[in-house]
């Protein structure tokens, strides 16, 4: 037992009128989702970045040899929000991990480029990531994983993607 089968099994006790079989999945989704926000804050960390900065320079890093998008394409891949973006790219231009270029295609627009400094750093963050996220789905085999991210998807399929 954990500690969501003991609120499982009180809720159940006081309230028997009620189906609280939800709590069993989503209050474990909910801790669950602490964990990972622990240890990805801890990932970005040992490279000095923030959640959002990481976001932002692996939606570069993911778009192919250019690594580069224009802004609406960035605050879409990235989950930034628009209003924020600009100053999300000031501040990552500050640090050298990115730069605007000018549209070759229209001299009003801009895109957002990776440069080498931003790719060594997301680089690096994305492997200490992946490390930190495989040590906490390693008690689970490789076809439970498969099975656990395939539920996870037809959960997710009723949601908006966020924004």
């Amino acid at each position: 037992m954990d500690d969501v089968d003991g609120i499982v099994e009180a809720w159940n006790r006081e309230r028997p009128d009620l189906d609280v079989r939800p709590l069993s999945v989503l209050s474990r989704v909910t801790r669950l989702a602490r964990h990972l926000y622990l240890a990805r804050t801890s990932a970005f960390a040992k490279h000095d970045l923030e959640g959002w900065e990481l976001d932002v320079l692996a939606a570069l890093r993911r778009s192919g040899n250019t690594y580069a998008l224009y802004p609406g394409q960035l605050a879409t891949q990235s989950m930034v929000t628009s209003g924020t973006l600009n100053i999300s790219i000031d501040r990552l231009d500050a640090r050298t991990f990115v730069q605007r270029q000018p549209d070759p295609t229209d001299r009003r627009g801009v895109r957002v480029e990776l440069t080498d400094a931003g790719r060594l750093a997301v680089d690096g963050a994305f492997t200490d990531l992946l490390s930190h996220e495989q040590l906490l789905l390693e008690s689970l085999s490789d076809a439970e994983q498969v099975v656990l991210a395939d539920l996870l998807r037809d959960l997710m399929q009723q949601f908006t993607p966020l924004r």
